[in-house]
């Protein structure tokens, strides 16, 4: 019986809809948000790269940050785009795990800059004597190093466990890029060891550095509070809550897609979860932090003139 099975060496990705009539509008409206994601991000590592102004370790971290979400779009959006142009939506199984491996190292790597950035404004604020110590370049160059080692590396024992799965039952995955839920649900093999480390690691790296989080802002809050000065009050809110929003957007998308009980959520809101931090979030980060930042608005006036 084993033996007959045809195993699937290539997949079917449905896309964002079955309608004809709206894949044109929809490539058009992903392609303006793709480029917006991409100058929006490069833009913004090329002015912390240009201005001496922006060579600290804050704006180190929201370049490593930029180009992560860079990297995180770019593994997801022009297959995606490809797909809405095309009739041929094949993806083979070499490029479905490279798909996902891309896209998970820079989602994991997120959490992990998201925690540097934290600890980063908790020095500053709370500790502004030890701030030139605690985190001097080098120390912030480190941080941002071992951030990316984790969240490239994690996902490889993911990508390893993916290759004991064989594919048997369909090669329709209902979906816009090869995420690997989808997967599992498409696959002949028993995912159960997939899905609980997926489960496990989830909640072990999400909660961690998310309550780190949550505890170093904490911190700068009731430091904030404390402050006399009504212009160094502002100054500190209006950094730190571009960082709070940032990483309630990312975490709150993640937590409903990886650590939600399995039930209660349909196909379609999977998709929107999906799409919110794969595409949206990447996009929406350089203006949050930018926007309302004097040193990045006043680089950006250096730059054009």
């Amino acid at each position: 019986m084993e033996a007959n099975k045809t195993l699937v060496t290539e997949f079917v990705l449905t896309g964002l809809t079955d309608f004809p009539y709206l894949q044109v509008p929809l490539f058009l409206v992903f392609l303006l948000i793709y480029l917006i994601t991409l100058v929006g991000n490069l833009g913004l590592i090329y002015l912390i790269w240009k201005d001496p102004h922006l060579c600290t370790p804050m704006y180190l971290s929201l370049g490593s940050l930029a180009f992560a979400d860079a990297c995180s779009s770019s593994s997801v959006t022009p297959k995606m785009l490809m797909n809405f142009l095309s009739k041929n939506h094949m993806i083979s199984l070499a490029e479905c795990i490279t798909q996902f491996y891309f896209f998970a190292s820079s989602a994991n790597t997120e959490c992990f800059l998201l925690v540097v950035m934290a600890y980063d404004r908790y020095v500053a604020i709370c500790n502004p004597l030890l701030y030139p110590v605690v985190m001097s370049t080098i120390s912030c160059i480190q941080l941002l190093g071992i951030s990316y080692a984790i969240g490239f590396l994690h996902p490889m024992m993911h990508v390893g466990l993916l290759f004991r799965l064989t594919f048997c039952k369909s090669n329709v995955i209902h979906y816009f890029y090869c995420e690997i839920l989808q997967l599992f649900k498409i696959s002949c093999t028993d995912p159960g060891v997939n899905m609980l480390l997926i489960f496990i690691f989830s909640v072990f790296i999400q909660s961690f550095t998310f309550i780190t989080i949550v505890i170093s802002y904490s911190y700068v809050l009731f430091a904030i509070l404390k402050k006399k000065s009504e212009k160094g009050r502002s100054k500190a809110f209006s950094t730190c809550s571009a960082h709070l929003l940032s990483v309630s957007l990312f975490y709150g998308t993640l937590f409903f897609m990886y650590v939600r009980p399995g039930s209660g959520s349909t196909e379609y809101q999977d998709k929107m979860y999906s799409l919110f931090y794969t595409i949206i979030i990447p996009m929406l980060n350089p203006f949050i932090y930018s926007l309302r930042n004097k040193e990045v608005i006043g680089a950006l006036r250096r730059v054009i003139n």
